[in-house]
């Protein structure tokens, strides 16, 4: 059997690579946003900076193993066999878990998951010890509950003191330097940089490098003792520096964001990401402990050598930096993350991707009418000297950038100096969560949430916090479930686990990769809202929007495929599917709908004046026809689900030929405007008509046909009814979406009989 046990320490080490690539992957938004977001540096150059930071910390890194060894359990009242049971659990939880967050683009807590994966597995070990016959513990002999607790409590406090900071800080930060920071520098840059430079100093000493293994016990000791010279030394230094650096022309503000991008960097791989290969190097260290002393019992051999502290071997440490930096350079799914945090807090109103919430725009209305009060109450010279103040005036240098330099460094330093504070306090924040709501706060101060865009950002930082706590939640229940099956079904259903959990890793990065590949690129959407002279916005918008107008055709046609072929075949499951996809293409059409009317804002008033009409036409007749569409299949679904009769054969033929020719219709228009050939939409107006005349005709004499009581079938026949309607409203919906298209193409519209759209 130990063979058998070498052999899961051995599959734990494969599950912590995957581990620590899901990990870094996820983490890599906490140190990369400030400077992704500002544009400091070219995103390898970051990438650079941060892998340096990450191996640093993981290399030097020690000590900081303990939470996997004593930190959740009691080692000593637990059996070797109980603790690699923990061990297997919480490592295929922990890649399932991340990764799921990392495929959402959501950033979460690296240490909250593992925290709470080795509380619920072991809360359920515990439960097998304390119901077994001849036990006598209790439940608090078994586990430590008291960093679970702390970890709650530091999310409480970090979602709280890091918001508020965040804002006030950035606030008067902005009343200083201004939106126009440049010509107002002088002599304030050398002290705003030996202010951060200090502070993210400050940082290294207690959060950074404390546990690294170059600190040693005398070392710490004279820190501890000469905190105040050390920090009043580093700001005298840096501030001269930095004052220095802004007379030779280099950018303080990018010096400040790129040093801060490494200390963040290290810290996150030497106290937070490290901690994934805690669990394989204790489960060895076990594994040694029974080899050795353990005589084959490993039901009965206690682990109560883990409750000493770790000492990890450098050639794990190295290797764990080295899988970490690979990693963070080839992951996308760290890309994604990254773009979450950096799109809530950006400046400008981009995709917003969480939508809105009932108590997102409940806070919105609340904020408004605090503000509102301040106003009126606040002096009216102090209020006319903060707006010039707070004027936004972007420079054209920083145009293309989510947020500038002076937010940017304002995010490193503040997030530095809490985590330092309230590390010297002993409070728990937590890195993660201090780092993403500083973000928040300072974009919040910096009037990045407009009145059109608040609502959807504060639904998205509602949603990120909320993740936090279902990553605990999930976390403690996941775990919890899967070490009781390898629990009771031993070390085959460990290894089965292991397999799955890798299975289901690389299933998911196929998937997101070829889902990347479906998503169209939305660089072009970037272009258009970067574009200096209005006169070149509408060249670029108009292939924008026939390119959504072409996907949004050839995504309709499919659904009116499966809508008809679901009710004439009777594919219950197809009309399900089709429903999923109506429902969703609303939220899609709403996003677009927001993007393009950002879009049509910048180009020139002529054009302007003359295009709106025709670009809100063919939103609304897209929206129509994606509700026309679903009004017909939620009639034939629920007749399918209820096993009516199908169509009569006398009508079957005929609905079949009107839904190929109205299908026929939406390839052929998407065709054209794919291929940008508007000159063909007036021939596709007409076949409209026609149809529309034909599916009249038919509505006609299915009327006849229900007067004269000439059928059996009369639900059917009112089902059909329905769908002959609907098509008629949503043919005359893609007609004058073809006008609305021909419109904005400036294509020449040739007359056509019938209605006047």
């Amino acid at each position: 059997m130990d063979i058998f046990f070498l052999g899961i320490i051995l599959f734990l080490f494969i599950l912590a690579v995957f581990d620590l690539s899901v990990g870094v992957s996820n983490d890599a938004v906490n140190f990369l946003t400030s400077a992704v977001g500002s544009k400091a540096a070219s995103f390898k150059h970051v990438i650079i900076v941060a892998a340096i930071g990450v191996f640093i910390g993981a290399a030097l890194s020690n000590g900081m193993m303990d939470i996997a060894r004593h930190g959740i359990f009691n080692p000593e009242n637990l059996s070797f066999y109980d603790v690699i049971a923990i061990f297997m659990a919480v490592m295929v939880t922990d890649i399932i878990v991340l990764d799921v967050f990392n495929s959402l683009g959501m950033p979460t807590s690296t240490t909250v998951s593992l925290v709470f994966e080795l509380l619920g597995a072991s809360f359920v070990v515990a439960l097998f010890k304390i119901f077994m016959p001849e036990s006598t513990l209790g439940l608090g002999d078994l586990l430590n509950t008291e960093k679970a607790l702390s970890v709650i409590m530091g999310i409480f406090l970090s979602v709280a003191i890091a918001f508020v900071f965040g804002t006030i800080v950035q606030f008067l930060s902005r009343l200083v330097f201004t939106f126009e920071y440049k010509s107002r520098l002088k002599w304030k840059v050398g002290i705003f940089g030996g202010v951060a430079c200090t502070a993210i100093v400050y940082f290294m000493l207690l959060k950074g490098i404390k546990d690294l293994s170059i600190m040693t016990p005398e070392v710490k000791s004279w820190n501890d003792h000469n905190t105040s010279l050390i920090l009043g030394g580093a700001f005298l230094t840096f501030t001269l520096l930095m004052q220095l650096l802004h007379y030779l022309k280099v950018n303080v503000f990018k010096v400040v964001v790129m040093l801060g991008t490494f200390s963040l960097a290290m810290a996150f791989a030497s106290n937070d990401l490290v901690n994934f290969i805690g669990v394989p190097l204790t489960a060895f260290a076990a594994y040694q402990d029974y080899t050795s002393a353990g005589a084959g019992d490993y039901y009965n051999f206690m682990m109560e050598s883990l409750r000493g502290s770790a000492n990890t071997p450098v050639y794990f440490l190295l290797g764990a930096g080295a899988i970490m930096v690979v990693s963070l350079a080839t992951s996308k799914k760290a890309r994604q993350v990254t773009q979450t945090t950096v799109g809530l807090s950006s400046k400008t109103q981009g995709d917003e991707m969480f939508g809105s919430s009932r108590l997102g725009r409940s806070l919105v209305r609340s904020t408004l009418n605090a503000h509102s009060w301040v106003v009126e109450h606040t002096p009216e010279k102090l209020r006319k000297w903060v707006n010039r103040r707070m004027d936004n005036k972007v420079t054209e240098e920083e145009q293309d950038a989510a947020f500038d330099l002076v937010r940017g460094a304002v995010n490193l330093m503040l997030a530095s100096m809490l985590i330092a504070v309230g590390t010297s306090l002993k409070l728990p924040l937590s890195t993660t969560f201090v780092t993403f709501m500083v973000a928040m706060g300072t974009s919040l101060a910096d009037k990045a949430w407009g009145r059109e865009s608040a609502v959807f950002r504060i639904t998205g930082v509602i949603s990120v916090i909320g993740g936090w706590f279902i990553t605990a939640i999930v976390a403690f229940v996941s775990a919890g479930i899967i070490v009781f099956f390898m629990h009771k079904g031993g070390v085959a259903v460990m290894i089965a686990g292991g397999v799955i959990a890798v299975a289901l890793l690389i299933r998911s990065n196929i998937r997101f990769n070829n889902r990347k590949k479906e998503i169209p690129d939305e660089t072009l959407f970037q272009t258009i809202l970067t574009t200096e002279n209005p006169a070149d916005v509408w060249p670029l918008l108009k292939i924008y929007i026939n390119e959504k107008q072409s996907m949004f055709l050839s995504f309709i046609s499919q659904c009116f495929s499966d809508t008809t072929e679901g009710f004439l075949y009777e594919k219950a499951k197809l009309l399900s599917r089709t429903e999923k996809a109506l429902i969703t293409e609303k939220a899609v059409l709403k996003g677009q709908r927001r993007k393009m009317t950002l879009c049509i804002r910048l180009v020139t008033p002529e054009v302007a004046m003359e295009k709106s009409t025709w670009f809100h036409l063919s939103n609304n007749m897209a929206m129509a026809m994606t509700y026309n569409l679903r009004r017909i299949n939620e009639a034939f679904k629920e007749h399918v689900d209820n096993n009516f009769r199908p169509l009569p054969a006398e009508l079957h033929d005929t609905f079949k030929s009107l839904c190929s020719r109205i299908k026929t219709v939406i390839d052929e228009a998407e065709t054209s405007i794919a291929e940008h050939r508007p000159e063909a939409i007036g021939e596709l107006r007409r076949q409209c008509n026609e149809i529309k005349e034909d599916l009249s005709r038919n509505v006609h004499e299915l009327y006849d046909l229900l007067h004269r009581g000439d059928t059996q079938n009369m639900t059917v026949v009112y089902v059909y009814l329905n769908a002959l309607q609907e098509s008629q409203e949503f043919v005359t919906s893609l007609r004058k979406m073809l006008r609305s298209a021909a419109k904005l193409n400036l294509a020449p519209i040739q007359p056509v009989r019938g209605t006047h759209f």
